[in-house]
């Protein structure tokens, strides 16, 4: 029986197992994925005893993807580069680290990217990161991040580096759409039972593509008030599910699809 699993804190709330426990009876899979709720204070414990575990590799969530890097044998360059791991694997008894919030998010929304001109990003932690260098490998000439604590939003942009990274104030976030062609939400304003975003999109043009990265509710209410005024946008459901393919494939042998009939079967836990 092969295994893996989420780690988090909590960890309850995570979609990743319904995710890859339809994956493994779709590809006829014996084995499971398991959720970990792993404080911070515990976590060293129990990434070390992965190395001696029937455990092939696991997820990390809130709060570990940061502080598990010091733990591991190998990072990978993304997720050096990041500043954070999402997906561990076991081989050999080392844990190898990699970061597939980039894959997963390049997947969800390049189909729909009509430009690459200016994107405006929402938010400067961890997830703003990895959408912000998914942004500069699609090749947008110009990034623009605002965040509710300035000096966040700038510390971020100093770690990436390269051409056309700048910031504005959160209260200049309405004003800073103008000319975008694609806005990218990584705050957890509009996730169920949080504040709402506040913004007011008349600058944003028509033709631009607006994401959001939560996924509860799945058309949040920035969606929502852009889709009132014609812009396309795409949900945060589809970052989810590919970022678990490398995982799923590392640990389990299949490389599994993402699929209409898996987004179903994981709306039915989301109101």
């Amino acid at each position: 029986m092969l295994k893996a699993g989420v780690v988090g804190w909590p960890v309850s709330h995570s979609l990743s197992p319904r995710l890859h426990s339809y994956w493994l009876e779709t590809y006829g899979i014996a084995g499971e994925y398991i959720p970990y709720p792993v404080t911070a204070v515990g976590l060293p414990a129990f990434i070390a005893g992965l190395r001696n575990s029937d455990i092939s590799g696991v997820n990390l969530t809130i709060p570990h993807k940061e502080t598990v890097i010091a733990l591991l044998d190998e990072v990978d360059e993304i997720a050096a580069s990041i500043g954070a791991v999402n997906t561990v694997v076991v081989r050999d008894g080392k844990l190898y680290g990699s970061n597939t919030d980039l894959y997963g998010f390049t997947e969800n929304i390049f189909p729909h990217v009509k430009a690459t001109g200016k994107a405006v990003v929402l938010g400067a932690g961890g997830a703003a990161k990895s959408v912000c260098r998914a942004l500069q490998n699609m090749g947008f000439a110009r990034i623009v991040v605002l965040n509710r604590t300035e000096d966040r939003a700038q510390a971020m942009i100093s770690e990436l580096k390269g051409e056309g990274l700048a910031t504005q104030r959160w209260q200049e976030r309405s004003i800073a759409l103008g000319g975008a062609d694609l806005l990218v939400n990584t705050t957890s304003l509009g996730l169920k039972n949080s504040d709402a975003l506040d913004i007011d999109l008349s600058s944003l043009p028509k033709n631009a593509l607006v994401t959001d990265i939560v996924y509860n509710p799945l058309i949040t209410p920035l969606l929502a008030q852009a889709q009132l005024r014609g812009n396309p946008t795409v949900d945060g459901l589809g970052m989810l599910m590919y970022q678990a393919v490398p995982g799923f494939e590392a640990w389990f042998g299949v490389r599994p699809e993402v699929t209409a009939e898996l987004k179903a079967h994981l709306l039915e836990k989301i109101s």
